[in-house]
């Protein structure tokens, strides 16, 4: 899941990431401000699932994918869409 929150006065938009992965011992976010080399790491809830605060600036879009476990790579079902990827697969795009 993905929540959105505008500011009037500011010009990032405060965005948060919920996620639930089967078996997930960690979560973290990759390719957000097209850094693909350092993670988001997400904090595990009570209920298993996984989440965190990310500010990214307005008027921009992002791809991204969540990487379970430092293994398994997975999209986003709630992303604004999807785009091809140069490795066969698909990226999760977060638009601003």
């Amino acid at each position: 899941m993905i929540q959105k929150t505008y500011f009037k006065t500011k010009d990032y938009c405060k965005v948060k990431f919920s996620f639930s992965a089967e078996n997930a011992e960690q979560v973290e976010i990759l390719g957000l401000n097209s850094d693909w080399e350092n993670s988001v790491l997400m904090r595990r809830k009570k209920d298993g699932s996984f989440s965190c605060d990310v500010s990214l600036p307005k008027n921009s879009q992002h791809e991204f994918k969540y990487r379970v476990n430092a293994v398994e790579w997975l999209n986003e079902p709630a992303a604004d869409r999807e785009t091809a990827n140069v490795y066969g697969g698909s990226n999760s795009v977060i638009i601003l």
